[in-house]
């Protein structure tokens, strides 16, 4: 027997005498806030499509070890809709995960579950807080299959990995329609500036497609601290730059969507892709989650601040003033006050709206001073 046959016959021992029929928990029955159930999964039934700008041939609102080599949307045969995920293992040594970041509450129960096709087929969660055993088939038989799993938060718990995956040497498998099924989080709050007692005013900067050395030592030199508000693709272009202009204590990389689009206009299925998908992009180039949200044009709805608080995103924030491309425009009367936020963005004018907005923010007996602090 191969050394990954031999792992398969431990794992399933392992697996046998870990687990036992689940049933379906009530949300909130473990200590949680309740409410109305909802499916927290991000493109649970693999029908949305990838935003502009996305890494080609990614699975939206999913990251799959093996990228597009492994994983792909399929039309042929889906449990339900029009297409599901198929994963084929590129190699001996895959087992073809695919997983997301769902975001929880403390001490609350939830139930995951989704259909499945293949051999050997695992869904489960990590994270939670307390160990949780997956659940798991040996075979389907060809066709499709629900598992059901039910795990409990602990106290500090505030996203779980939900994962579903294969086994070495098992073949293809197919999954979908998943379910997180929990009580839905409280909306984002949405504001245009910090409510602060303090003389402090925060510098914010979009998108990231024009980086000049200017800017960077403009930043270095006189120690501002920054919330920058990237899109994954320059981020991941240049991730180096974005670490050096946030290299000031105070300064932060924070979500502004994958593809600049007009959240408003998207359902909110499709905003939570976009805001969860830029949120992961992130989080993989600079190791900390983002939880506050720029939209795109300063368009949001109702929908946005739900769509990004499934997301783990506690502000969707604006601005209440733009110093970008030469402007110096407040949008209230008066100079600067206390807790404003300046939006700027990365372009070939950056040090100068940066010289402008400090020399706003000194005029007004202001500094500038870390958004995130600020933000709890």
């Amino acid at each position: 027997m191969s050394t990954r046959l031999s792992a398969l016959a431990a794992s399933v021992a392992l697996l046998t005498a870990l687990t036992a029929p689940v049933a379906t928990a009530t949300p909130g029955a473990a200590g949680g806030t309740g409410g109305p159930t909802v499916n927290l999964a991000t493109n649970p039934g693999f029908e949305l499509p990838s935003p502009d700008l996305a890494d080609w041939g990614s699975v939206p609102g999913w990251s799959c070890t093996g990228g597009p080599a492994e994983a792909a949307l399929t039309t042929a045969a889906p449990h339900s809709g029009s297409s599901a995920l198929t994963v084929t293992p590129a190699g001996d040594d895959s087992t073809g995960e695919c997983a997301q970041t769902v975001s929880v509450q403390p001490d609350t129960t939830y139930t995951a579950s989704a259909w499945v096709r293949g051999s050997f087929v695992y869904l489960g969660a990590t994270g939670t807080g307390r160990d949780v055993a997956p659940a798991w088939t040996a075979s389907t038989a060809g066709g499709w299959q629900q598992l059901t799993t039910r795990f409990t938060t602990g106290p500090k718990a505030r996203s779980v990995r939900l994962y579903v995956h294969g086994w070495y040497q098992q073949g293809p498998f197919s999954v979908d329609d998943v379910r997180v099924d929990g009580p839905a989080p409280t909306p984002a709050v949405a504001a245009g500036s910090v409510p602060t007692g303090d003389k402090v005013v925060f510098f914010t900067v979009d998108d990231g497609w024009q980086r000049t050395p200017e800017a960077e030592r403009f930043i270095a030199d006189h120690r501002l601290p920054i919330t920058a508000f990237p899109l994954p693709m320059p981020a991941g272009t240049d991730p180096g730059f974005f670490r050096r202009v946030t290299a000031v204590p105070g300064s932060s990389v924070q979500d502004h969507s994958v593809s600049h689009s007009d959240l408003s206009t998207l359902p909110l299925e499709r905003q939570q892709v976009e805001i969860c998908d830029a949120r992961d992009a992130l989080t993989r180039l600079f190791g900390t989650a983002p939880v506050v949200f720029r939209p795109p044009y300063f368009a949001w709805n109702a929908d946005t601040l739900q769509a990004a608080a499934n997301c783990g995103i506690r502000t969707v924030l604006t601005a209440d003033a733009d110093f970008s491309w030469g402007a110096s425009n407040i949008w209230h009367p008066g100079t600067l006050q206390p807790g404003d936020v300046v939006l700027m963005h990365w372009t070939d004018t950056l040090a100068t709206d940066l010289q402008r907005a400090l020399a706003a923010a000194d005029a007004a007996g202001l500094k500038p001073a870390g958004l995130a602090d600020y933000l709890h």
